[in-house]
């Protein structure tokens, strides 16, 4: 039986800056999935991917991408992987032919048919001057440039910023057609919380440099209760409880049910409780708030 190495394997990564450290964080990305990245901005998101492409050194910690090592086997990393975030600028090349030019001599899989089609469907024009186009039309030539020669591992930094709605759609309707054959994979970091509710197979929430939790999409939104309902002071320090609100015996909070079933409030003096279904967006905010 053949097993496939993780897409992404973070294991104890660890950087420090004098008022910020990222880590230590653990993450294990299976092949074939799109992973949403999600956090309030300075979480370390972005720092987190540089790292993953060498920009920058991590203090602590290993990654691996589709089993190689990022340090040591560098190159054949950035053969597998590709980068697309609100950074790139390839306006020195002049027009988008000549940047399509320069890029596809680099990559020996480079698809011209696939992004011929990626064109048309984000509304890109060859002969368009790269310098002219708005902040929304350089990502989309940044998203042709990453998947057009079709990467084992596609990693997106806010790919949606600038974008209308159409292209929105588009974007998201190429990266199911990426992972349909289970080998190639997504990793998506975003604020878009609603489109990666209806996209993403997994969901990590950074929050002040820690990874606070990971798992199925849905899992996770069935796993974190909104719950109202009266009891004492102490259920706040009973394992897998947040208290968001108190007034008497009366108390709005959080529930981890893989800590504390909701079932077994009742056994701590917990009376008419009710949860409420949230939304991944819900969810988000509450564990960060």
């Amino acid at each position: 039986m053949t097993t496939t190495a993780p897409a992404l394997e973070i294991t104890g990564l660890v950087k420090r800056y004098p008022r910020f450290t990222l880590g230590p964080v653990d993450l294990s990305v299976p092949s074939g999935s799109i992973f949403g990245l999600i956090g309030p901005n300075g979480a370390g998101k972005s720092t987190l991917i540089d790292i993953i492409f060498g920009m920058g050194g991590a203090d602590a910690g290993a990654i691996k991408v589709g089993g190689l090592d990022y340090l040591r086997d560098e190159v054949s990393v950035k053969h597998r992987a590709a980068y697309v975030g609100p950074d790139l600028n390839y306006g020195s090349w002049g027009t988008v032919r000549k940047v399509v030019r320069f890029i596809r001599g680099f990559r020996p899989t480079w698809d011209d048919a696939y992004a011929a089609e990626l064109m048309e469907k984000l509304g890109l024009a060859e002969n368009e001057f790269v310098l002219t186009q708005s902040f929304g039309g350089r990502m989309k030539l940044a998203l042709l440039l990453a998947l057009a020669w079709r990467p084992q591992v596609l990693i997106l930094d806010e790919p949606t910023t600038g974008l209308d709605a159409r292209a929105r759609q588009v974007l998201f309707a190429e990266l199911l057609s990426v992972v349909k054959d289970e080998e190639r994979t997504v990793v998506i970091s975003s604020h878009q919380i609603t489109d990666l509710e209806r996209f993403a197979d997994r969901i990590g929430i950074l929050h002040q440099g820690r990874l606070l939790v990971e798992g199925g999409t849905g899992e996770l939104v069935e796993r974190f209760l909104l719950i109202e309902g009266n009891g004492p002071a102490a259920l706040a320090r009973l394992p897998g409880i947040s208290i968001l609100e108190q007034e008497g015996s009366r108390f709005r909070a959080v529930l981890d049910t893989s800590l504390m079933p909701l079932s077994m409030l009742a056994l701590h003096g917990a009376t008419q409780v009710e949860h409420l279904p949230q939304t991944l967006e819900e969810l988000f905010l509450t564990l960060t708030r």
